[in-house]
């Protein structure tokens, strides 16, 4: 009976080292950024400048307000994402995209204006982009695209939404979205930058 009790005591002792040696399961404490689609106006081909400055092309200023979005990619553990590669492209101040899907805009295309750029996340998981302020258009409230190229993830597909724009209300996107998932998507510009968090589902 003492062997057999003292048995069962090892047991326990060892089941409960293996408890605290095994890997806790990541805790998913962040909500997800909600993902949109992708729209009809992504680049077929990059332009010459692959940048993440959008507001200049071959030394030619954008029209436009000048707009700075920084942020960070992270897990929903919130982790850090390195090494992702983020895109962000938009119509240009006359709400006319550099794509040739948009020829039928009533708007001018900017020569100074890159439309769609490209950066890599830093070891925190930090990006920024040199834009202008996005403007409305076709139904539209003022938006960014986003895709996200994190290594051994699936794509990406998000957008960025301005707070107290009075065009996101008639917005047939946004709308779909619970008041929640809007907020996760709606930024404030303060002093020229936008802050935009992209945690990956």
């Amino acid at each position: 009976m003492v062997g057999a009790h003292m048995g069962q005591k090892i047991l326990s002792s060892l089941c409960m080292a293996l408890v605290l040696l095994a890997p806790a399961a990541p805790s998913l404490a962040l909500d997800p950024t909600p993902a949109q689609v992708r729209g009809p106006f992504h680049p077929y081909a990059a332009p010459v400048e692959r940048d993440s400055d959008l507001a200049q092309v071959a030394g030619r200023s954008a029209q436009g307000m000048p707009l700075e979005v920084r942020g960070r990619v992270a897990t929903r553990a919130g982790e850090a994402v390195a090494g992702a590669r983020v895109e962000l492209w938009q119509a240009n101040a006359h709400g006319r995209y550099h794509h040739p899907k948009d020829d039928d805009s009533s708007g001018p295309l900017d020569p100074g204006f890159q439309g769609w750029g490209e950066t890599r996340t830093g070891a925190q998981g930090e990006y920024s982009f040199r834009t202008i302020m996005p403007v409305a258009y076709g139904g539209r409230t003022p938006h960014l695209h986003f895709i996200v190229h994190a290594p051994g993830r699936p794509e990406f597909v998000t957008q960025l939404y301005l707070a107290g724009n009075a065009a996101n209300a008639g917005d047939f996107l946004y709308a779909r979205l619970s008041a929640a998932e809007r907020a996760r998507i709606t930024v404030a510009v303060e002093g020229g930058v936008a802050r935009f968090d992209i945690v990956l589902p």
